[in-house]
This record gives C-alpha cells, sequence and structure tokens, in this order.
C-alpha cells in the first residue's frame, strides 16, 4: 500500500503537527507500507528557512524509509494572520501541483490544523481517483475567532461551509480528541467514519531521566525549583499568566528557590520577553527553539510541567500533545486548560488542574508540589505508568488500520473498533467527554 501524506509541518521542525506525522508515517513503514510526504521546506515558527534547506519548487529526500517532497511555498513567521493564509495558500496550491508527479497511490491523507492542505488532499485525490482521509488536529476556523485574530464576518462563515464540505467529502475522518467527534456530529457529520486516534508519545524518546547537570548549570538553576513551559507561544496560549505567576512568586519570603523556563518560539515570544524584561523577572528563563534531539535535554530540567491555554469554551475540547510528553518522561503537570484534557490529567492522576489565566492558583499548584514530596512522588509514578497507554506505536497501528479500511473502501470495519467507532480513546476508566492542540 502506498499513503500520501500532505501537510505543511514535518521534522526538523519540532512542533506537534511535525512530530505526530514524522512518527506515524515512520511506523507506517516499519510496518511494511510505502508513505510519500509531501511538505514544504522547515521554517516553522521563525518564518526562516533551516539550515541545510533551500526553497525550491521540489526536492527530495528520505528520512527513516519515509520519501519526503518539499516544495516551495511563501514563508513567514507564525505572527501575522493575512500573512499566515498566504502561506497557507501557497502550500495547499503547490501541494495539489506536486501530488499528481507522486505515483500511484492508494489512499491520501491530509491534515490540519488549517484546512487549506486537506482542501490539497481532497483535490488530489479527485485527480487520482483514491479515496482521502481528513487528520483533524484542530476545530480551524473555529479557533481563529476563540483567539480573537478573525471577528465574525461573512468571510469566516464562508470558510466554515468549506470546512464541512471537507469533512462530508472525505472517506474517513481521524480526530485527535472525541469532543472533535462529537462536534462534528452535531453539526451533521456521518458519525459512523469519524475515528479518534488521540495524540501520544514516543515512549522510546520521551521516559524519566535525571537532570542534565551540565545544561542546569549553564542556565543558572541548580539547586532551584525548575517549571517549565516547552512549546509554541502563541495567542492560544496566554503565557502573560505565567509571568504574572512568576512575578507573584519571587516576592514569597522562599520566592528565589523557583525558576521558570521557557522553551520556544511563537507569535508572542518578543513580547513576553519584552514584558518579563519590564517587570524585572530574573527568575525567568527564555530559550529559543531547539532541534529535537535536544528537547529531552530541556524537558529533564523540569520539576514540573506548565500547560496552558486561554480561557475559552474551544479550548475545553482539546488534549495539548504536549501532556503525553510530560507523562513520558515521568514530570508532575500543572494543567491550566479546562475540558477533556482536564479531566484526562485528574483521571490519570498525573497533575494539578488550575483555571485557565489564575495566575495565584498556578502559584499555589507549584508551592504545593515544591513541598508535598509524598503527593509529588505519587503524581509522577502516575505520569509514567500513564504514558504507556498513550505509545505513539500502538496509536500509529490504529490510525493505519483506519487508512487502510478507507483504502481498501470497507466502511463496516470501523464497528470493530469500538461501537462509537473510537480508536485511541482514554482507558476505560479515564473516558472523558472532550480533547486538541500543539
Amino acid at each position: 500500500m502506498h499513503i500520501l501524506f500532505l501537510t505543511d509541518n514535518f521534522p526538523p521542525e519540532v512542533n506537534a503537527p511535525a512530530s505526530r506525522t514524522f512518527e506515524h508515517c515512520r511506523d507506517w513503514v516499519k510496518a511494511g507500507r510505502q508513505v510519500t510526504v509531501v511538505t514544504c521546506v522547515p521554517n516553522f515558527p521563525k518564518g526562516k528557512v533551516f539550515e541545510g534547506y533551500r526553497n525550491r519548487l521540489w526536492q527530495v529526500e528520505e528520512m527513516e524509509g519515509i520519501r519526503v517532497v518539499r516544495v516551495w511555498s511563501y514563508i513567514t513567521a507564525n505572527q501575522g494572520f493575512l500573512k499566515r493564509i498566504l502561506d497557507y495558500q501557497s502550500f495547499m496550491v503547490a501541494a495539489m501541483l506536486a501530488a499528481p508527479f507522486v505515483g500511484r497511490v492508494d489512499v491520501i491523507v491530509g491534515t490540519s490544523p488549517h484546512f487549506f492542505t486537506v482542501c490539497a488532499a481532497y483535490v488530489a485525490s479527485r485527480a487520482k481517483r483514491v479515496p482521502f482521509v481528513f487528520e483533524l488536529r484542530d476545530l480551524w476556523p473555529e479557533s481563529i475567532r476563540a483567539v480573537g485574530a478573525m471577528r465574525d464576518s461573512t468571510v469566516l462563515r464562508w470558510v466554515e461551509r468549506l470546512e464541512l464540505f471537507l469533512y462530508r467529502k472525505a472517506a474517513a475522518v481521524v480526530a485527535v480528541t472525541h469532543a472533535f467527534r462529537d462536534n462534528l456530529i452535531r453539526r451533521g457529520i456521518d458519525g459512523t467514519k469519524i475515528h479518534v486516534v488521540t495524540n501520544g508519545v514516543d515512549v522510546g524518546r520521551f521516559r524519566p531521566c535525571g537532570k542534565d547537570t551540565k545544561l542546569s548549570r549553564e542556565l543558572g538553576l541548580d539547586g532551584c525549583f525548575v517549571a517549565g513551559y516547552i512549546g509554541t507561544h502563541g495567542l492560544a496560549h496566554a503565557l502573560e499568566t505565567l509571568l504574572e505567576a512568576a512575578d507573584r512568586l519571587r516576592k514569597m519570603p522562599d520566592g528565589d528557590r523557583y525558576r521558570l523556563l521557557m522553551l520556544g518560539d511563537g507569535a508572542t515570544k518578543q513580547a513576553l520577553v519584552v514584558q518579563a524584561k519590564r517587570l524585572g523577572l530574573d527568575n525567568v528563563v527564555f530559550v529559543d527553539s531547539v532541534p529535537k534531539h535536544e528537547v529531552v535535554r530541556y524537558w529533564s530540567l523540569l520539576d514540573v510541567s506548565i500547560i496552558h491555554l486561554k480561557k475559552t469554551d474551544l479550548f475545553t475540547t482539546v488534549i495539548p500533545s504536549k501532556l503525553f510528553e510530560c507523562m513520558g518522561m515521568g514530570i508532575p503537570v500543572l494543567h491550566g486548560v479546562a475540558g477533556e484534557s482536564a479531566n484526562l490529567v485528574e483521571c490519570e492522576g498525573v497533575g494539578i488542574v488550575f483555571e485557565p489565566q489564575n495566575a495565584q492558583a498556578l502559584c499555589d499548584g507549584m508551592i504545593r508540589l515544591a513541598s508535598d514530596h509524598e503527593l509529588y512522588a505519587r503524581l509522577s509514578a502516575n505520569a509514567a505508568k500513564a504514558a504507556e497507554r498513550y505509545d505513539r506505536t500502538v496509536l500509529a497501528a490504529r490510525m493505519l488500520q483506519v487508512i487502510e479500511s478507507t483504502a481498501r473502501g470497507c466502511p463496516d470495519e470501523k464497528r470493530s473498533n469500538g461501537g462509537d467507532g473510537a480508536l485511541g480513546c482514554p482507558p476505560t476508566n479515564a473516558r472523558v467527554d472532550g480533547e486538541r492542540r500543539k
């Protein structure tokens, strides 16, 4: 079987879409399938082409058995709504033009967050007369409205109609959360073709380990209780709350023991750096994005991981993918996201949930985990154990099952995976109502 996968994020980029796609495709190749990925040159999130690459019309490389075709696209930093739309649309057109040159394929997969890539998958599937699978990683464009990047308008409503058109035309939809599946069913999409394959973790790479003492010294973290945020610094994440918490902590009697490590880039990164300098936050350490093979070194520095999203109803449907990496590393979580992901954290017993955008609640959680050693040890052990249930290899096999059933035109096969057609569900004692993001 030959799978054509369209995505505008792929390694050496290190964000959630790139990691999920690469790890799934790698395991499909190991299972004996042929996989071709059409993507653009690596540039996320700064909008700068990575060293060793050029933004050319067509270039081919191989990564662990995956044939990777990189096409030209308009490149811009992950900020500025109109520029990013142009970026997405340019890749859509380039992917449409590239797909016919890939050769015979049996099925096409297009992945969100934005659906322009899925538009390309739909067009390519019609041209090649093969089915296509919509991998739903984000409810886009609803998330645009949630973060205030675009006001409700005729254009936005037209885009939502296009979104629904793509759901209907897809032979199968693979959603990363149960809440996404519920959302589509409420909007009239056939639930029998919607499967859930959650995000997960590469347990061979993300596992409990001692702190990298050399790196800890370099960053001035020795002897400190380190809370960290690792990931995209975007509008959706409301990271100003973390800086407010850092400001409160340093004013406490033992506040000098706490440090906040913030690793990553994104639309709000520079504004956060400026804000930290203005407040004189010498307890906050900013680090730019690092190569994929370096990320585990920084995870090892954390005593606790902070996961945070803006307080809005939409984000109650998401499960940030970094949660699974926290589990893999055995790091307790301070979880500032309501909804399905909060339920998962509580059911698995891997962290403390706090109200999004509540800096005092975040401070209280940090202080509690730093002082209650029994609680800390229990959460850490639970996290490492829970990670085994979200092994990326197992989840990749489940998604491959959906793809192969779709390619064979066997829609009824999904019913053997559960009455609701869901794959990658939380364990029985952790079934929850909703999931999502990076």
